[in-house]
């Protein structure tokens, strides 16, 4: 059965998941900060678009959000005009933003406070993922919360998981942009030897793509890579933001990354590069400039 759901926040991510909702059956009304993009979700989708995140959340079972960083997120949910201020008791906030773990159990204190439910749930997939439904979904929470909000997750996702209690859903997202650094930096070395070996790098790719060195990354870049096309997938300037949250969370837990840290001042060479809208694999740019 279909929930009354609202979903803050229409960029390249909410826009299509926001969508899904509504071909799942849920009733959704959505909010965005441009109101233009609001009215045309509502025109294309048929749900119905509100002036605040308040308005939005106003008797929806379950809200939903997407924004940009730890600011926006606290700017959505406990600022003047919030999702916060209009849900109704008992009402789950799922929050897809890649943000902190620390702004997670901050605001799952303020939900619990005011009776609400929070899960912080980020997203890997990619654009393509959210426009195709099949997002992975990295979950952090109350148990019984979590079984609540799973099914109408569901509408926009392949996988769905809880990791553990609050922020545990942004510590994974961080373990998965810390994955993805150093494959992308070591397939970028990979291609630039191969062109350098005076191989064909896409017939050298096409092989070990075949073996234990094939991985997502290898599969659905390298291409683009070898043609030196960058606009295919996460912005640099993202990475650079996802990356500094794991940099951060690691000076405060012990952990060492040293691969983070060295490509993330790789990425910050591709920004002086005028990089900062290209797609991650862009690694490969500051390599064969």
């Amino acid at each position: 059965m279909g929930v009354k759901a609202a979903f803050i926040g229409l960029g390249v991510m909410g826009y299509p998941m926001a969508g899904h909702l509504v071909k799942a059956g849920h009733d959704v009304t959505v909010y965005n900060r441009t109101g233009e993009k609001a009215e045309k979700w509502a025109a294309e989708f048929g749900g119905a678009p509100a002036p605040t995140p308040a308005e939005a959340a106003k008797d929806a079972d379950f809200v939903f959000a997407c924004v940009g960083n730890d600011d926006d997120l606290r700017a959505v949910t406990i600022g003047p005009g919030g999702a916060f201020e209009g849900m109704k008791d008992g009402a789950v906030f799922v929050d897809h933003t890649t943000a902190s773990a620390h702004v997670a159990r901050e605001l799952y204190g303020a939900a619990l406070a005011k009776g609400l439910g929070f899960i912080d749930a980020p997203i890997s997939g990619g654009q393509a993922g959210a426009e195709n439904g099949v997002l992975t979904v990295m979950c952090g929470g109350e148990e019984a919360q979590f079984a609540k909000a799973e099914p109408v997750i569901d509408a926009f996702a392949r996988s769905v998981k809880l990791l553990g209690g609050p922020g545990a859903g942004q510590l994974t997202k961080m373990v998965n942009q810390i994955c993805i650094a150093g494959l992308v930096q070591s397939l970028s070395e990979g291609i630039h030897f191969a062109k350098k070996a005076g191989l064909d790098a896409e017939a050298v790719i096409d092989v070990i793509s075949k073996g234990a060195a094939q991985s997502w990354q290898m599969e659905n870049r390298y291409k683009t890579m070898i043609e030196g096309a960058f606009d295919f997938g996460f912005a640099v300037d993202w990475m650079r933001k996802d990356l500094s949250i794991c940099l951060e969370e690691a000076r405060s837990n012990g952990a060492h990354l040293p691969v983070v840290a060295l490509v993330d001042q790789f990425y910050s060479e591709v920004q002086k590069m005028g990089g900062n809208r290209w797609d991650t694999s862009s690694l490969i740019a500051r390599l064969e400039k």
